[in-house]
């Protein structure tokens, strides 16, 4: 029995380690600093659909994404939901409680089997006095995700629909490095994120592939054909 607890808490923190070393906020600590940080992570598994917290629960640390992926949205009074972000491997939440005792203030959902690694406020909290680098590479990220929501704001209120889809779907070829895509989030996801309804994505796609622009070969797959034509829409 003995044997059998060593084997799943060195599995444990196997899992943890390689949860806690793909985080930009992490990775460019030495192997011995990763090790303490750690030491100090719990892993959580959810299945697809599940809640991991919602508006007004306790914020009690960050919560990293290992595998599969999640999103952070918020729900109107007349039960609108606004997608704030998806996170996949590497990326977290949660990062508000840092500075002080505070609640949720969206919905935080797995869209797929999840597991996350929770890293709690008072852990986190000594480390950022002690590895003074990592708050330098937290206020990186925010400043990343300040200036992507202004540029995604920007787009809404300057740009028509068709170009919003047609350079979300360039992005995505650029991150894939691959014409063949497939669409990180549902469709539902996707037009609140660009700021139009299911509806008009899903007629935009079949324009696009009438024009011989894409080729859909699933619900979230498509194949770019024509990047140059999308990048003139």
């Amino acid at each position: 029995m003995s044997e059998e607890i060593s084997s799943c808490n060195h599995k444990e923190h196997d899992k943890n380690s390689y949860c806690v070393s793909i985080v930009p906020i992490f990775n460019h600590l030495e192997a011995a600093e990763l090790k303490e940080i750690v030491s100090t992570a719990r892993s959580v598994s959810h299945p697809r659909g599940q809640m991991i917290y919602r508006p007004g629960e306790p914020s009690e640390g960050i919560y990293i994404v290992h595998k599969g992926s999640m999103r952070i949205f918020r729900e109107s009074s007349g039960g609108k939901e606004q997608l704030v972000r998806i996170l996949g491997p590497g990326e977290f939440s949660g990062e508000l409680a840092l500075f002080n005792e505070s609640v949720h203030d969206a919905y935080a959902e797995a869209l797929e089997p999840l597991e996350i690694c929770m890293i709690s406020r008072e852990s986190l909290q000594a480390f950022l006095l002690k590895y003074p680098q990592i708050a330098l590479k937290m206020l990186a990220e925010f400043s990343s995700r300040l200036a992507t929501s202004e540029e995604q704001a920007a787009r809404i209120a300057m740009e028509t629909v068709e170009t919003r889809i047609a350079m979300y779907l360039a992005g995505q070829v650029e991150a894939w490095k691959n014409a063949c895509i497939k669409l990180p989030m549902r469709r539902k996801d996707l037009a609140s994120h660009l700021g139009t309804t299911p509806e008009t994505i899903s007629r935009k796609l079949a324009d696009f592939e009438a024009a011989g622009w894409i080729r859909q070969t699933g619900q979230r797959d498509i194949e770019v054909i024509d990047l140059e034509a999308l990048l003139l829409v």
